[in-house]
């Protein structure tokens, strides 16, 4: 059964964001009290922690599916919708996220270091938060954002001061169990060991971290053996330390051919070549391993390495190993520069920046842009009003003015957004939008059927004004005749 595991492929979706709701506040005797639509909860994140608990990425291998809850719908009443819960997920100390191309997202080392993997979406604004002076009553609301889904590497590269590299069977698991508290498997038959083990060392005021790195023989940074699958773990190492059998009974190997071998390998898989090197001629104890130690060591020193001569069954030279370790520890601890607090750094946007870009492809204008597109996925197209509030959106953002400039002509086909989730639609310079559709800017139609209702007095008190003038002037024409024709009959 599988119990360790420092290389999963892992699907991270997030929560997607509450629906905006559209809706106009009722009363008795007033039935159209303005929108009251509230917005859409924002969607939960995936976010990877830093355990110093967690060694291991085996819950992962089991549920390489992970998701984040989604976030509720706006409802009537100016009522928000609820957020959806992130998911978080302990990683090791030391595991490195990467895309499928393999580039590098996040190395995280340190407890509580925290990365998102996968960002939530925004919650859609419901009409409340869309009306104005000019839009008093909007009948539409904006959709949720979908949260970001995304397939992701994650590797564990172990978090060690002092790696332990040699062929199988050297002693190197032997060797951690003397030095520190680690209870590695032991036995007599090659790849015994197929995790690193890891182990604490003390040496006087020095503590310090040393993994044994297991399974590397000849084609091991190609893949033969289990080489490459713990190379990885040698990345973060300070000092490298070769462990050669001096009791090995396989023909063809000596101490300087397995060095020989095992550097090979390090150059092949490369990044190592500036960590110091130690040597350690172990089993010593055991008939002729001292005679091969004595004639290996003077050739060794030649090639500028520290031999220590050591035996895990007798402890011997285990000593001078472990404080010479702590003092290469040690003085590369001191040449790293020190950690300063976290800053933060503005980037203001550039005076040019538009904010979208357009390209012309196969007799298409392509625009991308975080706002576009982020428009585009909100807008429900089946509502006329929305399109005309995308419309007017595209137009402030310079969209329209942009498409004029790069000599696009009305009917010319206009793309928004990636290929997998873009919108095509055929440009009309002079679109109209939704406010427009239903009247004058500030106006609604909804509100023809209360006008009647609302002004029929008045109308019947014009109507009644107008009749009162009317026969006022009446009057004053007939009085006047009479008056002429009483003159005529005086003559």
């Amino acid at each position: 059964m599988t119990t360790f595991v420092d290389r999963v492929e892992l699907h991270v979706a997030a929560g997607n964001g509450g629906h905006g709701c559209a809706s106009v506040h009722r009363e008795k005797f007033k039935p159209l009290g303005g929108p009251d639509g509230g917005n859409g909860g924002e969607g939960g994140s995936v976010t990877l922690v830093v355990d110093s608990q967690i060694t291991t990425l085996l819950e992962y291998h089991h549920s390489p599916k992970r998701k984040a809850t989604n976030g509720k719908p706006g409802a009537g009443g100016n009522r928000t919708g609820a957020d959806g819960q992130d998911l978080v997920l302990p990683v090791p100390d030391g595991t490195v996220v990467l895309d499928r191309k393999g580039n590098v997202l996040a190395d995280l080392v340190g407890h509580g270091t925290t990365f998102v993997a996968a960002a939530g979406g925004r919650g859609g604004l419901g009409n409340a938060a869309l009306a104005s002076a000019r839009r008093k009553a909007p009948g539409f609301a904006l959709l949720g954002e979908p949260g970001e889904a995304r397939d992701i590497v994650m590797e564990l590269k172990s978090v060690a001061d002092v790696a332990l590299v040699g062929y199988p069977s050297a002693g190197k698991s032997s060797l951690i169990s003397v030095l520190s508290a680690a209870k590695p498997k032991i036995a007599d038959y090659p790849f015994t060991t197929l995790i690193p083990n890891l182990g604490v060392v003390t040496a006087g005021s020095t503590v310090y971290t040393i993994a044994d790195v297991p399974g590397l023989i000849p084609g091991a940074s190609q893949g033969k053996g289990l080489g490459l699958e713990f190379l990885r773990h040698v990345e973060r190492c300070e000092v490298l330390v070769h462990v050669l059998d001096c009791a090995t009974l396989e023909p063809g190997r000596d101490p300087l051919s397995d060095l020989e071998t095992i550097e090979a390998e390090l150059a092949e898989y490369g990044g190592l070549e500036d960590r110091p090197r130690l040597v350690a001629l172990n089993k010593v104890d055991v008939p002729d391993g001292q005679d091969i130690a004595d004639l290996t060591r003077e050739s060794l020193e030649e090639r500028g390495y520290r031999v220590f001569e050591v035996s895990a069954a007798s402890h011997k030279g285990l000593r001078e190993l472990s404080f010479a370790l702590a003092q290469i520890v040690g003085e590369a601890r001191a040449a790293k520069p020190v950690q300063e607090s976290t800053r933060i750094v503005l980037r203001p946007k550039a005076v040019d920046d538009a904010g979208f870009t357009i390209t012309e492809e196969d007799g298409a204008y392509r625009i991308r842009g975080v706002k576009p597109e982020r428009w585009v996925r909100q807008t429900d197209f089946s509502n006329d009003e929305a399109v005309g509030y995308l419309a007017d959106r595209l137009a402030r953002l310079g969209v329209e003015q942009e498409l004029w400039k790069i000599g696009a002509h009305e009917g010319d086909t206009v793309v928004i957004g990636a290929e997998e989730d873009a919108v095509v639609f055929d440009w009309e310079p002079t679109m109209a939008s939704g406010a427009e559709m239903l009247g004058r800017r500030g106006e609604d139609h909804r509100f023809e059927t209360q006008r009647p209702a609302v002004d029929r007095r008045r109308e019947r008190q014009r109507g009644r004004d107008a009749a009162e003038e009317e026969f006022k002037a009446f009057e004053a024409l007939s009085s006047g005749r009479q008056a002429i024709e009483g003159d005529d009959e005086d003559y």
